[in-house]
């Protein structure tokens, strides 16, 4: 998948070989949170018999905290089919005009020539540009344009700003169901205590970003992707009051494995909360109630794969 993070790369790119060099079929829009809506205008833009592109910004332009890494996110446009990703600084361009930002950026430097978006779209110096106008201007270059409905569940529209409202409250099925997958970040293995081994329940710490759409603290039960074999666990997201810890960490508890993983990138996804986050009075009392949550966990598991499968994404 080509790349770039500013205008100028894509200008340098599209001079020299390769698919920069040919028109593109191109979803527009922030995605910064790749739910079911989003994929739905980004899978709109895949079926062209043409190259398809994803022209999209870092971040939240709202400065919102995050629903993905921007790892994950080039991870799962590469799995979709997606050759070609602007992934631009939203504070670089928001104040080019939308005549402007169509001709120079869309036309010259992307050589799109098929457009996808969702009916929301906005574009250009004070969010002028809306979907009639980007019609308009299609229409002028000779170009496809495709607005998509928005997406609905339950009579309101699936939106970024939702799906974190649903994360914050702990409402981690309904995050997962208005994202399309379940929420969760890849993030490296890091080393932390080792009391969970000392317990006899060997533990994976991992340090969620700055910036990243935290739940509440607290316990859940989780999967864990290693090298495409999944995993459940029961995590811990928070401070672990009872031993102590100087930053937010999320420590899970893999069922039925053993390995070392340190170093390691794994990607954790949350599948419902169990309890709060508390302090224990002895770790003989935090062990008996890990344990507990991990059967917890298992039951949760259990009943989450049968739902999952059954639900039409």
């Amino acid at each position: 998948m080509q790349t770039a993070t500013r205008l100028e790369n894509i200008q340098e790119q599209e001079q020299g070989a390769g698919p920069c060099s040919e028109p593109c079929s191109l979803a527009l829009g922030a995605f910064d949170g790749l739910h079911r809506g989003h994929m739905a205008v980004i899978r709109e833009a895949i079926k062209a018999p043409f190259s398809a592109g994803v022209l999209t910004f870092t971040g939240s332009p709202q400065g919102s905290p995050g629903l993905i890494t921007p790892e994950e996110k080039e991870e799962i446009l590469r799995e979709e089919g997606v050759s070609r990703l602007y992934s631009l600084d939203f504070s670089k361009v928001k104040n080019i005009p939308a005549e402007e930002f169509f001709w120079d950026t869309l036309q010259k430097r992307c050589m799109a020539k098929r457009l996808c978006c969702g009916e929301d779209f906005r574009f250009g110096q004070g969010a002028k540009g809306d979907a009639a106008l980007l019609q308009d201007l299609c229409k002028e270059a000779g170009a496809e344009l495709v607005v998509l409905p928005n997406l609905m569940e339950n009579g309101e529209k699936i939106s970024s700003t939702g799906i974190r409202a649903a994360v914050q409250a702990g409402d981690i099925p309904a995050a997962n169901r208005l994202l399309g997958r379940p929420f969760g970040l890849k993030a490296e293995v890091i080393h932390g205590n080792h009391l969970g081994r000392e317990l006899g329940f060997p533990t994976v710490n991992q340090a969620l970003p700055e910036h990243f759409t935290l739940p509440p603290f607290g316990v859940y039960a989780s999967q864990v992707d290693i090298g495409g074999e999944k995993k459940y666990g029961v995590t811990n997201i928070g401070m672990k009051p009872t031993v102590g810890s100087d930053r937010v960490l999320a420590e899970t508890w893999i069922l039925d494995f053993s390995g070392d993983l340190y170093g390691k990138k794994i990607r954790l996804s949350l599948l419902k909360f169990i309890r709060p986050e508390r302090k224990f009075n002895s770790l003989e009392e935090l062990k008996a109630e890990v344990l507990r949550n991990g059967e917890q966990a298992r039951e949760i598991a259990k009943n989450w794969e049968i739902d999952w499968k059954k639900a039409a994404f």
